[in-house]
């Protein structure tokens, strides 16, 4: 290992594939507040080459971010084919992103809203078995949504909603998983390690069926330039063994219909290169130099979990504060780890599309 050590500052974004940039994100700006793009880009995928047949793929991507704090969501749009949805219902427990968690301030007052907006909701507002109200909906493209309970902000609003606080990921091996998600990502304390049936699945496709269920959040506060808009952040884990578990994106190219990856905001891509390689995790995709991004630039890269699931590592470089005025920021000039001053963080609302 290189004397530095890679610093997570929280979860940057989740991936979202689907067939129309513009409406999705629309949708998600008024009902869940990601109003704030850091980048909006046309241009080609084409260092994604193991998930994309092997050719450079055309897209438009918009990263949007709610203010109130939390990560962010990439809205991804193939503009070269159609993206294609899975063959088959996926199930609670099948391997891959299976739901996005949201956080909110105030489940109840969140619930009522989405109702009066007309959201498909999965049943009623129940508590996990560590005791935290949740419940789940519809996106309008079939995507599962986690309302949960949230423990860390960034600024005050007027919505009892803010960013991604996490995603439920199916695995074939809980072993093996965890120890991937404690040592990559310092997903070190777990929250509830329960098997059986679960009353508050039972709204969910699959949710029925017996299963071990994990959930893990990170003992040590996260650090690097957005830590304090990011947050803190869980990832659960199922594991399903009274039948088959299948791949959400088997047979399927990155940016396809559903959740194409979790991405985690990062200071120190080569220590987190070796740490990936010493785990037997290493990198599948490097941008190795900074990657432009449109209106943002920086290192990115890809690793696999156990199953497959794909781990974004994103190194911001550049980055847009109040484009108006074309305010950018060069991270890289920096104190290593340095969080940014919320003021200045604050001043990204101002870019605000209603």
């Amino acid at each position: 290992m290189t004397d530095t050590i890679p610093l997570i500052a929280g979860i940057q974004q989740i991936g979202i594939g689907n067939l129309d940039v513009h409406a999705t994100w629309r949708w998600y700006r008024e009902h869940f507040g990601f109003d704030v793009p850091v980048f909006e880009e046309a241009a080609q995928a084409k260092l994604m080459l193991p998930y994309t047949g092997g050719k450079p793929r055309s897209r438009h991507a918009v990263l949007a971010l709610n203010m109130r704090g939390g990560g962010g969501l990439e809205i991804w749009q193939y503009t070269c084919r159609t993206a294609q949805p899975a063959d088959f219902q996926p199930l609670v427990g099948d391997l891959g992103i299976y739901i996005m968690k949201i956080k909110s301030a105030d489940v109840p007052a969140s619930h009522s809203f989405l109702m009066k907006k007309g959201a498909e909701i999965l049943g009623e507002i129940t508590r996990n078995p560590g005791g935290e109200q949740h419940f789940y909906l519809h996106d309008p493209y079939g995507n599962l949504i986690e309302v949960v309970e949230g423990n860390s902000w960034f600024a005050d609003g007027d919505r009892t909603m803010g960013g991604v606080f996490g995603c439920t990921i199916g695995v074939s091996d809980m072993e093996k998983s965890l120890r991937f998600y404690k040592k990559i990502l310092g997903c070190d304390t777990v929250v509830f390690d329960e098997k059986g049936s679960f009353e508050d699945l039972a709204c969910l496709p699959g949710g029925g069926t017996e299963a071990r269920r994990v959930l893990l959040r990170h003992s040590q506060p996260r650090q690097g330039a957005f830590c304090k808009l990011l947050g803190d952040s869980e990832i659960e884990l199922i594991e399903v063994k009274s039948r088959p578990s299948r791949k959400i994106f088997q047979d399927r190219y990155w940016g396809d219909l559903g959740y194409i990856h979790l991405c985690f905001d990062i200071t120190g891509m080569a220590a987190m290169k070796e740490l990936c390689e010493e785990s037997g995790y290493p990198f599948t995709v490097d941008s190795d130099n900074s990657f432009d991004m449109g209106e943002a630039a920086g290192r990115f890269s890809y690793v696999e979990d156990p199953d497959g699931t794909l781990i974004e590592f994103v190194e911001t470089h550049k980055l847009p504060i109040l484009k108006k005025i074309g305010w950018y920021l060069d991270l890289r000039k920096r104190q290593y780890g340095k969080p940014l001053p919320s003021w200045m963080l604050k001043a990204m609302g101002l870019n605000r599309v209603k």
